[in-house]
């Protein structure tokens, strides 16, 4: 016989289930049939900005950058659900750091058609801002996150700082049941 509690928490983890299935199949149309994703925020030209932003916080060279684990789109992802209130801090900041380049590089057309040295020193212009932590930490969540959400393409993020990608972790054997002293 079930009892109340039972249909409850067997109701909750249903539900559980089913928005993770509604997650991985968001994901899986995110994917066009060429194996790009689309922006579902992001305009392209802002997308191509924001993406060279990333890639100067978490930049390719010893190893993989945000631009091989796929970090705009986690980006994109993320502005388009869980972090959908932070899209008007996208739009002012990423208008604040166009008026700053033109400030800086009045010829210029946008911040990815910047060369390396003057991308750096306009983000050494704003890297006191509010805005520029909130693009660092979503460049480091979508390097380091679970793949699922859009970033890490093929775990590049957690193959560069080694983590073991496995389903459950064990303590070893033993050691946290060890008495103190020694004793078992």
């Amino acid at each position: 016989m079930h009892s109340r509690r039972d249909w409850v928490l067997g109701s909750l983890g249903l539900v559980a289930w089913q928005e993770i299935a509604a997650a991985q199949q968001h994901a899986h149309d995110a994917v066009t049939a060429n194996g790009e994703t689309r922006l579902e925020t992001l305009d392209p030209l802002t997308a191509r900005d924001v993406a060279a932003i990333a890639a100067q916080i978490i930049p390719s060279g010893d190893g993989p950058g945000a631009t091989e684990a796929g970090v705009i789109f986690f980006i994109d992802r993320a502005l388009a659900t869980f972090e959908s209130v932070k899209r008007e801090a996208y739009r002012k900041g990423m208008a604040e750091i166009n008026r700053q380049r033109l400030e800086m590089f009045p010829q210029s057309e946008s911040f990815a058609s910047l060369s390396h040295e003057r991308q750096i020193e306009l983000l050494h212009s704003i890297e006191k801002t509010e805005f520029f932590e909130l693009i660092r930490t979503h460049t480091l969540m979508g390097f380091l996150g679970n793949p699922s959400y859009g970033g890490n393409r093929n775990k590049v993020g957690w193959k560069h700082i080694q983590f073991d990608d496995r389903m459950a972790f064990e303590p070893p054997f033993g050691y946290y049941d060890a008495l103190p002293g020694g004793e078992e």
